[in-house]
């Protein structure tokens, strides 16, 4: 597999057969990625891969602390602004209309959105999932990183047949997660990543993206310069668009 097919094929998968995904695929995919950039080479990223037995019992505490609305652990990250402004407050609600209508699930049925939400905290049935921290003294550039480091598990994981789903869910049960993990002190979990083989019978959407003319401006000479943001693409890249999810 090539990297544009790895990068195209690749989405948020959230229905995971029960095959078993090997320890020696998983240490080859995090060695490859451990050569992920990040500034200084200072490798931020700390992961703890769970599976088996130890993973099915965090399945069973997450599960059911969410069922019997147990409050969430105070955030020690803001995942998204208070107040989010156009385009990503339109973005955000066009994804969660095309999700919920997947799924088959009225706006107004917030039981059927709960069940649904539930199903982030078993991984959506996948055999393993990883658990991302960063040392919480380290500041943007190297979360920026983790970043880097995490597109790269999941292109790789694309090369060995797999699929993945990041969760920034698990952030919401942290204490729950450092009970199975045991992290070392000093880290705060970013995200959480349910890895495995897809169930194809699984309901399912490619999300979006925006027009390429929505997101990138080229500086080329090719046209006069206008004010920022209102730059034109020119000829060579008018009416790309990328539709991966």
């Amino acid at each position: 597999m090539d990297v544009y097919e790895a990068v195209t094929s690749r989405r948020a998968v959230r229905g995971f057969t029960s095959q078993p995904v090997s320890r020696e695929v998983i240490e080859r995919v995090l060695s490859a990625a451990a050569r992920a950039p990040s500034g200084s080479n200072l490798q931020p990223w700390n992961i703890y891969v769970v599976t088996g037995a130890p993973l099915a019992e965090l399945k069973h505490r997450a599960v059911e602390r969410v069922a019997t609305a147990d409050p969430w652990d105070e955030r020690e990250y803001v995942m998204y602004p208070p107040e989010l402004k156009s385009p990503y407050r339109e973005r955000r609600s066009a994804f969660g209309k095309e999700r919920y209508s997947t799924l088959g699930i009225a706006r107004e049925d917030w039981e059927a959105r709960q069940r649904a939400a539930i199903a982030n905290w078993d991984g959506f049935g996948a055999p393993a999932a990883l658990f991302c921290y960063i040392d919480r003294d380290l500041g943007f550039p190297q979360w920026a990183d983790v970043g880097m480091y995490l597109q790269t598990v999941m292109l790789l994981l694309r090369a060995e047949g797999l699929h993945s789903c990041p969760q920034m869910a698990w952030s919401q049960v942290r204490k729950t997660v450092a009970e199975i993990v045991l992290p070392s002190d000093g880290l705060i979990l970013f995200c959480g990543m349910s890895i495995g083989y897809a169930d194809l019978t699984a309901n399912c959407t490619r999300t979006g993206r925006a027009p390429l003319a929505e997101t990138v401006t080229f500086i080329d000479g090719a046209c006069p310069l206008s004010p920022p943001h209102e730059h034109s693409l020119g000829t060579s890249v008018r009416g790309i668009a990328s539709t991966i999810t």
